[in-house]
């Protein structure tokens, strides 16, 4: 039986104050082997975040089954900060993707950024980030973390604008030493910069704005226009992690819908990995609290790279993937050795 009208009826359109989203899985299962110290590093991933962001953000924290000590913090943190207002608790691992869209899906900002639990966020970040948004209006992927090989990862969009509305240039790479530190941070057997990557990454230039950004960045942490997840796929990820997920979810949605994929040129986050260092706490100990107010997201404009446009740069971008025909594209670009890169 119900009585009465429910007030809300009354009330039917949604507002929101903030534009920026933050979304966070974390998987802690246990604190033995390869997680031992995974719960330290949340912990410094969360504060970095928390004192890097501007007070029109919003923290979503996706707990993708954590031992019921990550639980407690991640509850004792929701409690305590006015950033973290969202909290999901699952009783299985869901994997990454599934916790993003669940979090993506569900809210209103038309910027989402997507994060590992292992980052450490550095201060600035959010305001380099928003200010390539605002200089390119058809960036739709935009990394706090510039990566030179990444130039050719689903860039097609980005390869047509650098040719035909901007300018593509290789420039001397900012902070060699932080993405050095990422590769490090990976713990591969062999590292995947070569020298010649150290020194120089593609930059693209917008003629009319001036604004300037990396070409291509990676998705252990970026920030997206929502757009990528209200119109990239409606499908459930059935793989947690690996696998290509990430490109199908979110790569390949973002390039198809004609938006480019950018970084900051500066390093503005560092991937911590499962083993906390002393840089780390050096590091976090000289951020400040962010006191801005972030940007008036009207600033932000929304456009799109046209379909034959796209098919035309994703011509460009199989010459640039080539091995016959990149070394003369990116000696062309203003690489001197091209052969190694």
């Amino acid at each position: 039986m119900r009585i009465g009208i429910n007030p809300e009826k009354e009330n039917k359109n949604l507002t929101i104050e903030n534009y920026h989203r933050i979304i966070i899985p974390v998987y802690i299962p246990h604190f033995e082997g390869y997680f031992e110290e995974a719960f330290e590093i949340f912990k410094l991933c969360l504060q970095s975040l928390l004192k890097t962001v501007h007070t029109k953000t919003r923290i979503t924290i996706y707990n993708n089954n954590c031992h019921p000590a990550v639980k407690d913090f991640i509850d004792a943190e929701f409690e305590r900060s006015i950033y973290i207002d969202q909290v999901f608790h699952s009783k299985e691992n869901l994997g990454k993707i599934n916790a993003i869209l669940a979090g993506s899906k569900g809210n209103l900002e038309p910027l989402i950024t997507i994060t590992d639990a292992d980052v450490l966020f550095e201060q600035g970040w959010q305001a380099a980030v928003e200010d390539v948004f605002v200089h390119f209006p058809e960036a739709g992927m935009v990394g706090p973390v510039p990566n030179s090989r990444a130039l050719t990862n689903f860039t097609s969009s980005t390869w047509f604008y650098g040719m035909f509305n901007g300018k593509l240039r290789f420039q001397k790479v900012l902070d060699p030493e932080a993405m050095h530190k990422f590769d490090v941070s990976l713990g591969n057997k062999e590292l995947i910069y070569k020298s010649v990557h150290l020194e120089k990454y593609l930059v693209l230039n917008n003629k009319k704005k001036s604004g300037e950004a990396v070409v291509g960045c990676g998705h252990f942490v970026a920030t997206i226009k929502r757009d990528v997840f209200d119109k990239g796929t409606n499908e459930p990820a059935f793989i947690k992690i690996v696998g290509g997920v990430e490109s199908k979810f979110i790569d390949a949605p973002n390039d198809n819908l004609g938006y480019l994929r950018l970084a900051t040129r500066k390093n503005y986050a560092f991937h911590m990995g499962n083993k906390k260092e002393q840089w780390m706490s050096d590091l976090f100990s000289n951020l400040t609290e962010e006191t801005s107010n972030g940007i008036d997201i009207n600033e932000i404009k929304d456009r799109k790279i046209g379909f034959f446009s796209r098919k035309i740069g994703l011509f460009i971008l199989r010459l640039a993937y080539n091995k016959k025909t990149r070394p003369f594209i990116l000696k062309r670009l203003g690489l001197p050795n091209p052969l190694n890169y």
